[in-house]
């Protein structure tokens, strides 16, 4: 069993300012990231179709998907090797000021939303996605850095708690805000974006002040994609490599929820946007539950319990969703939904906490943040993989006329073989 060393000139976790300038600068990344991707999201789901109607129109939420994870695939290269040859915080500030100019793009695009249409405004979700990119190394990056080894599991489920905190509120406003002002006015909620931006800008000012991990290091062709250091580092490290695997399939499948929950909702209940949203939000609500039980059952270890836990609660809330049956051929509808939501949820924050620990903790101090990057482009390439399964899937349920809800289904079948096999070492990370 492998021990972290533990350093003695830290503040304590909960009397850290830093920590909590960071959580807010996550919480207000996440909330901008989610508002303006649901909002896509929304305008890409068809609604319920009318009785008799000959042609059913096509669901293009995979677009979308597939656009903001290829910014990560393509660009988490380059923003690794940043993570480590610069400072952590420098690349934090400057990626929230990004985010500013991202948002008044925003603005300017729902503004003329008639000219451009869906297809335009998928550059500026691809711009975000290439913003978030070169966020993600330096922010999970900096935990372990300045976070003392035992606070790491509450540290992040903390972290994840905010994150997904925002999520609600994130995907619940857009859906909201939508009904409210119409598709005409959608440029407003873009300005709030813009507000939201900033606020995060100046949040992020509070972040660590850390030195670079390895300054000076030179950019290499191989830098781009994979380094040899972190291909050799998986290779060598069996636990390290299962982790990454889990966590992509993980994402990969979140993505694939949430559109099915969006289709469910408009296309096969036939909900407004505010209630499908509120449904979807519903899934967030459990989430940070889940995030700060698993990170207090953790405590200073990696439990594989909690991970089973987690991931067996996943498949059978998932199952239960898939369930056909009654008017619209949904078992649960709208009102049943809610509480396995919200459980299904809560059992993903379990999963997730102790997994994203194992990455942080198992790289060398210099690869971590090349690791974090790498983690980013595995994650996004299963949700691209996951955008373009849910095309085919939604190709099929379409031409054969069948409920939306058996995307949860497939959803559960990727989800078994995790919940039977998968694993982690138990490890001590500190006393």
């Amino acid at each position: 069993m492998n021990n972290l060393a533990e350093p003695t000139d830290q503040t304590p976790l909960l009397a850290d300012r830093s920590f909590w300038g960071m959580s807010a600068t996550q919480f207000l990344g996440a909330f901008n990231d989610n508002l303006f991707k649901q909002l896509m999201l929304l305008l890409a789901t068809p609604a319920a179709a009318v009785a008799g109607a000959a042609v059913v129109e096509k669901d293009n939420q995979w677009k979308a998907t597939v656009v903001f994870a290829g910014a990560f695939v393509l660009f988490s290269g380059v923003a690794g090797w940043l993570a480590d040859r610069t400072s952590k915080r420098t690349l934090i500030v400057l990626s929230k000021m990004a985010e500013i100019g991202v948002m008044l793009l925003g603005v300017v695009g729902f503004f003329y939303y008639d000219q451009i249409g869906f297809n335009g405004m998928l550059v500026v979700l691809f711009l975000m996605g290439v913003q978030s990119a070169f966020f993600g190394p330096p922010k999970y990056g900096i935990l372990p850095e300045a976070v003392r080894p035992c606070d790491l599991p509450r540290a992040n489920g903390i972290f994840l708690m905010f994150t997904f905190i925002a999520i609600i509120f994130g995907v619940a406003l857009a859906g909201l805000l939508k009904d409210l002002i119409g598709i005409g006015n959608i440029w407003m909620v873009s300005g709030i974006c813009v507000a939201i931006a900033i606020a995060g800008a100046v949040t992020s000012l509070l972040v660590w002040r850390v030195p670079p991990a390895a300054p000076g290091m030179p950019l290499r062709r191989q830098d781009l994609f994979i380094p040899g250091e972190v291909i050799r580092l998986l290779l060598g490290n069996r636990q390290l490599w299962l982790a990454l695997m889990v966590t992509s399939t993980f994402w990969m499948l979140g993505g694939m929820v949430q559109s099915g929950v969006n289709a469910l909702g408009i296309t096969q209940l036939g909900l407004s946007d505010g209630w499908t949203s509120f449904l979807a939000a519903m899934m967030a609500v459990g989430i940070p539950v889940g995030c700060v039980v698993g990170g207090y059952l953790s405590k200073s270890r990696i439990h594989p319990r909690i991970v089973t836990a987690g991931a067996t609660g996943m498949f059978t809330c998932l199952v239960l969703l898939s369930l056909p049956g009654g008017p619209q051929g949904h078992l649960l509808g709208f009102y049943g939904s809610i509480p396995v939501l919200i459980l299904l949820g809560f059992s993903t924050g379990m999963f997730v906490v102790p997994i994203q620990v194992l990455l942080q903790v198992l790289p060398p101090p210099e690869d971590k943040g090349r690791m974090i990057a790498v983690m980013n482009q595995a994650n996004f390439l299963g949700i691209i993989l996951g955008g373009l399964l849910l095309g085919v899937v939604m190709n099929v349920l379409e031409s054969n006329h069948w409920p939306r809800n058996l995307i949860f289904a497939v959803t559960a079948a990727i989800m078994l073989p995790i919940a039977l096999f998968y694993r982690p070492e138990e490890r001590r990370l500190g006393e």
